[in-house]
Parts: structure tokens; sequence; C-alpha cells
């Protein structure tokens, strides 16, 4: 679970605890991450063999969130109502959540999702993707675990693959760390090694 600077950082948690409310009403926190974690990888590869990738905008977006969190939070799937940072990233202001996420949305569709695109400029885009939606960081909890299933929701409907697993999460971390800071570079690098060509 990431650990975030937050406004007002006992929002929608348990009376003196930065444990979020959840429908298991676990309280101690290394017990409401090990069954988010459990819950999650569940969901997550049930949304990777069952999730048709029609109608894609914001909404599907806030769609995956739900199917990954919907077990554990009243919120799943709703846009965050505060302002978040995590070392040292400040992400976007919550205020402008819809605005953005559904312009990226409709720049994503106007460019067919990246589809037909060589491997090198598809390398390119997918990096540019990857840290806007990252920069964007909608949810409250499990930003990172939304934007990996889009982006091999994405990169499959281009008839490619994608293995997370190839790529450490702290080689990922540090990557959008660098391109928050303005370089890309790295995070171009990972998914050069992490997508194949075809599959």
């Amino acid at each position: 679970m990431a650990v975030y600077r937050i406004e007002g950082c006992q929002w929608n948690c348990y009376p003196n605890t930065t444990v979020l409310i959840n429908k298991l009403n676990i309280t101690d926190q290394k017990e409401l991450g090990d069954i988010e974690k459990q819950i999650t990888l569940l969901r997550g590869i049930q949304a990777e063999q069952s999730t048709e990738f029609i109608n894609v905008d914001f909404e599907f977006y806030k769609s995956l969130h739900k199917m990954l969190f919907g077990d554990l939070y009243d919120w799943a799937g709703t846009l965050r109502t505060i302002n978040i940072s995590k070392k040292g990233t400040v992400f976007c202001d919550h205020s402008e959540l819809e605005k953005l996420g559904v312009l990226k949305f409709r720049r994503l569709a106007a460019a067919d999702y990246l589809c037909g695109m060589t491997d090198s400029a598809f390398q390119k885009e997918i990096a540019e993707l990857y840290h806007e939606l990252n920069m964007l960081h909608p949810f409250r909890e499990g930003n990172g675990r939304t934007l990996r299933l889009f982006i091999t929701l994405l990169v499959r409907h281009t008839e490619r693959d994608i293995d997370f697993t190839k790529c450490s999460t702290d080689t990922l971390i540090i990557a959008a760390i660098k391109a928050a800071q303005g370089d890309i570079s790295m995070l171009r690098d990972v998914f050069g090694e992490i997508i194949s060509s075809s599959i």
C-alpha cells in the first residue's frame, strides 16, 4: 500500500489511524495490506482474462479500479477528493481530475489507442501515456495497480504483450519518479524490455 502525504491524512480512515475504512473492517495496516494484495491480484487476473477493450474512456479506467478494489472499499472507482503527493512527486489537483482524465482518454481514442505504430514509436508513446496517467493519480489508493492493468490491456489490444514481472517494482518507481522530474528515458527503456512485439 502506498505511503502518501495527504491533505487531512486521516481522511476516510479509522479514528486516530491512517488505515483506510474498508468493507472487511480491518483496522491493522499490515493485515489490510496483505488482504488487499491477495484480492487485487485475483481480481487483476480475472480482469485481464475477461475485460473487453471497448468503449475505452475515463469511465472505463475508473471501472478497472472498481474491479480491483470494489471488494474492499465503498469508494472504489471514484475519484479522490483530496490532494496527495509521494516521495516529492505532487500529483494532479483533485479539482482537475475529471476534466484532465476525460481529455487524456479522448486523445488516446483519437490516436486509435496506439494501434498500427512501429515498435519504437509505440515504446515512446506508451511511456508517455504511463507517465501522464501516473501523474493524474486519480484514486485515493490503488493507482499503480490500476495503471498497470490498463497498460496491460492496452498493449494486448495493439497485438503486443507485456510482462511487468520482468521489471522490479523499485525500478518502475524510480523510472516514474525520473519521468515526473522531466526525464522519461528510463521509463521508455523499461517498456522496451517488458513489451514484446507481438502476441
